[in-house]
């Protein structure tokens, strides 16, 4: 690697499925965006899941894992897990070719239905959501504990992929 390579860690973003060997850093941008993050255990079990969909978002020459998409499947319906990209990566655009990307996969599975939680006060979020076509379909009082504060509710969110 040259010194000037060094210096070009990021670069275009790519998606690529999870490996259990990046689990640590899929917790670790977890924990970074939620109150109660996914351990290295718990990450590495999803992963290593088959009903679960584990895609990463990579950027650079060295394969740095910046955020992580994660869905598990029943028969033609999936359920978004989580969607977290690391505090340093956000308001870049970048979640949206994450989602695109995962949505992709799972039509291409043969998903046909997608469904979601979402902090009803979490503006980026519901906004990523809604662009995607997600619709909201109901709504869940103190979900999301909060630390030190009152829960605040989730919106429940559903597209179709047929």
């Amino acid at each position: 690697m040259s010194f000037l390579d060094r210096f070009r860690t990021i670069g275009p973003p790519h998606v690529e499925p999870l490996r259990t060997a990046d689990a640590g850093e899929a917790a670790a941008i977890h924990a970074a965006g939620f109150a109660r993050g996914w351990d290295l255990i718990d990450l590495q079990a999803m992963i290593a899941d088959r009903a679960v969909r584990a895609d990463g978002l990579f950027v650079g020459k060295v394969r740095r894992l910046v955020g992580i998409l994660i869905s598990r499947s029943v028969l033609d319906e999936a359920e978004i897990l989580t969607l977290a990209l690391a505090p340093s990566m956000r308001g870049r655009g970048w979640s949206g070719m994450l989602l695109r990307a995962h949505l992709d996969a799972l039509a291409m599975a043969g998903t046909r239905t997608i469904f979601l939680e979402v902090e009803e006060d979490n503006a980026p979020a519901l906004a990523l959501y809604r662009r995607y076509g997600f619709q909201p379909m109901g709504r869940r009082e103190a979900y999301y504990p909060r630390p030190g504060g009152k829960p605040a509710a989730a919106l429940t969110m559903r597209r179709s992929l047929a």
